[in-house]
């Protein structure tokens, strides 16, 4: 059975990045850009609504409800 990951710091960098701290310490800069796609994920391409994002129990989340699977953003 894997391990869960979940993430438990996220940092805006600037333009479409954000800085990931994972649950086993791994820690990475991932840019969000090119996988703003569909419909929940269309209002985070202005840039205002992207950096108002927070952590959650288990991912970052946007205020407009999308979010992305931790390990989703671990593999990138």
């Amino acid at each position: 059975m894997e391990d869960l990951i979940w993430i438990t710091d996220a940092k805006y960098i600037g333009s479409y990045q954000i800085a990931l701290t994972f649950n086993d310490g791994l820690k990475k800069t991932v840019d969000l850009k090119k996988h703003l796609n569909g419909e929940i994920f269309e209002p985070l391409r202005k840039i205002e609504n992207f950096k108002d994002f927070y952590v959650s129990d288990w991912s970052i989340e946007w205020n407009n409800g999308a979010d992305m699977a931790p390990e989703f953003l671990y593999s990138l």
